[in-house]
């Protein structure tokens, strides 16, 4: 079971960008999912979350400028990043509460994606 994230890349300040991340394996179900952020020397922050009822929540700095959703199938989440700042640039990470099934029994893990890197010009 992995977590794949995608969608960083170099933008102006202003533009926009749309990060995805997509959980694959063997997969029984994805509860919560998450987007961090980390400049370095900096600890790890949330930026937004998405719970398997869609209920969203954000930082105080991203609000009315971030979307956090996800797809039907509930496996991938994004970020929809609109007018960005040079101070949202950093390592964002996806993170999901993830259930596998082993036979009969349920594993729960707490996976994190490879990071990918945003970064804003002034």
């Amino acid at each position: 079971v992995q977590l794949q994230a995608s969608g960083g890349g170099l933008v102006q300040a202003g533009g926009s960008l749309r990060l995805s991340c997509t959980a694959s394996g063997n997969i029984f179900s994805v509860s919560d999912m998450s987007w961090y952020r980390q400049v370095l020397g900096k600890p790890r922050e949330l930026v937004a979350g998405i719970s398997s009822g869609d209920v969203t929540n954000y930082t105080d700095s991203v609000k009315g400028r971030f979307t956090i959703s996800r797809d039907n199938a509930g496996s991938t989440v994004y970020l929809q990043m609109n007018s960005l700042k040079p101070e949202d640039a950093g390592v964002y990470y996806c993170n999901a509460g993830i259930k596998t099934l082993h036979g009969d029994q349920l594993h729960e893990l707490d996976l994190w994606g490879q990071g990918t890197q945003v970064t804003v010009s002034s």
